[in-house]
Parts: structure tokens; sequence; C-alpha cells
């Protein structure tokens, strides 16, 4: 259960334009939401007719700038399985030099759509 996605920074993944600071470079808030779809690609082929997978824990250090234009590979690896969740290792890398720009552990557990919704 492994995954590797990339993405390219652009104005809307900034952090000026995510409200999560000032700067015209990659937003934390965008970085997470690449490495936890990186976790879905990961998991989605394991997963029957009509059931998902749900972030319960994410831990995430934002090591590194990446500026607009930027590419970067996203990497999920399963570190962890115990029945429905699973727990992932992430990390982005620039593609060009393959500098660290983050890492951490998502969490995800595994559910039943229609009894998921239903609990709302």
């Amino acid at each position: 259960m492994d995954a590797t996605l990339r993405f390219t920074v652009t104005d809307d993944d900034t952090a000026s334009a995510l409200g999560s600071g000032r700067l015209p470079v990659l937003g934390t808030p965008r970085l997470l939401a690449w490495c936890e779809a990186t976790t879905c690609a990961a998991l989605e082929p394991t997963l029957g007719e009509g059931t998902t997978s749900v972030g319960t824990r994410v831990s995430l250090e934002h090591l590194a700038a990446s500026p607009v234009g930027a590419e970067v590979e996203v990497t999920a690896a399963v570190s962890y399985v115990d029945g429905r969740l699973h727990r992932f290792t992430v990390s982005a890398r620039h593609t060009g030099d393959a500098k660290l720009v983050g890492t951490g552990e998502i969490t995800r557990v595994v559910h039943d759509e229609e009894r998921f919704m239903s609990h709302l």
C-alpha cells in the first residue's frame, strides 16, 4: 500500500492564498492536503464497494519552502495496519533537487460509507 503523486505549486496553493501566512510559497494546509490525497491513493485499491477511509490523526513537519512553479512529489508508505486502521509515513520532496519539503505520519480508518454518514 504505497503511492506517489506529483503536484505543482500554484498561486492558489500559497500560504498567502490559504490564510496561513503572507508569503507566496507553498502553504502548510495545502501540503497536508497533498499528503492526505496520497494516503487516499495508496489505500483506494484495497477498499471494497461502499467503503471509504477517513483521516483520524496527522503529524506533519513542513521543513522547506516551495515557490510557485515548484514540482513536489509526495510519497505515502503504509507503516502499520490493525484491522480497519492504517498508518502511513509521508514525505514530500522537490522533484528537481530531491530537497525534503515535509515529512510526517497520517492515520486513516476504513468505514462503511452509509453507516458512517448515518451517525451524523
